[in-house]
């Protein structure tokens, strides 16, 4: 089950990405990286109703450790969130987001460590493969590039992006995994909303201190932002839900297909064309998916 709602994930994070790409042209990529979560909270707790409200499910027992979880995902996200941002302004938008994918490396590595279940011997030829075909695909298909710009600050910064949202992964998983006597769905469902609050709190305290137009502006973005907001919660939860049924390593690691599906929507969508070294990197993706999610 997990699978499909990895896939579902993925989806929703291409067209909340999409729509938070347009409002950058009337907000501060900080700014626009907000909206995911200050729209996002309203709509998870609405959801928080329905379910324990409105619907009568029970609420999952919350141990102290759950409030830890939460918070150390919540923190790792936005600072992952931030340095990639820092890595755009300092140099290079592919590079930056090319190295955060090694996300994939660094939740394989934790859980080697114990984090949590850890990948089999086939897993990490995967993992391997699906990152070498992310940054293949990602980078036009010039990995020697990458590699000579290794020491690049854009590079260093997407690295430690990739490492905040390794973090936040195994976080969300910790949190939902830890909470007690309720179905996988309702348990991300809590996780997810007051992990949005927490880190709806953090950013607007930040905000509110270091340029305070900023909020004035999300606010008055509101009818472009709802939508963000609304594919932030449906990508989100599905990551949560996804993080409570398998280990990070493997959702995350499946979640890469995003950039073939975003491949995929802009060739049958928009008409665009693509390389033969499109096309064979995204095989190795799919590749490396395949020997992921059936021998991982």
């Amino acid at each position: 089950m997990w699978i499909p709602i990895t896939l579902a994930a993925a989806t929703f994070q291409i067209l909340r990405t999409a729509r938070q790409h347009e409002l950058r042209s009337t907000l501060s990529s900080t700014a626009a990286a907000f909206v995911r979560f200050a729209y996002g909270a309203p709509l998870a707790v609405l959801a928080s109703v329905v379910l324990f409200g409105v619907l009568g499910r029970d609420v999952p027992g919350i141990p102290f450790r759950f409030w830890l979880e939460v918070l150390v995902a919540g923190v790792a996200q936005i600072l992952g969130t931030v340095a990639l941002l820092q890595a755009f302004r300092v140099r290079d938008f592919a590079i930056g987001t090319v190295y955060s994918k090694t996300e994939v490396l660094f939740v394989a590595a934790l859980g080697a460590l114990g984090l949590e279940p850890a990948l089999s011997a086939p897993g990490w030829v995967g993992a391997l493969l699906v990152t070498a075909g992310v940054m293949w695909l990602a980078s036009s298909g010039s990995i020697a590039t990458l590699l000579r710009k290794a020491g690049d600050p854009a590079a260093l910064l997407g690295l430690l992006a990739g490492m905040g949202f390794g973090a936040a992964a195994l976080g969300i998983r910790a949190a939902s995994r830890s909470l007690e006597g309720a179905p996988s769905f309702d348990r991300a469902v809590v996780t997810l909303t007051f992990m949005l609050l927490l880190q709806t709190a953090i950013n607007a305290a930040w905000f509110a201190t270091t340029d305070p137009s900023q909020l004035a502006r999300v606010a008055r973005a509101w009818r472009a932002a709802i939508p963000v907001g609304i594919f932030s919660l449906l990508g989100s939860t599905a990551w949560a839900w996804a993080f409570t049924l398998e280990s990070a390593a493997k959702v995350r690691t499946l979640g890469q297909v995003e950039l073939v599906i975003a491949f995929l929507i802009a060739r049958f969508t928009l008409g665009e064309r693509h390389t033969r070294a499109d096309i064979t990197a995204s095989a190795v993706v799919l590749a490396g998916v395949v020997v992921v999610t059936v021998w991982g």
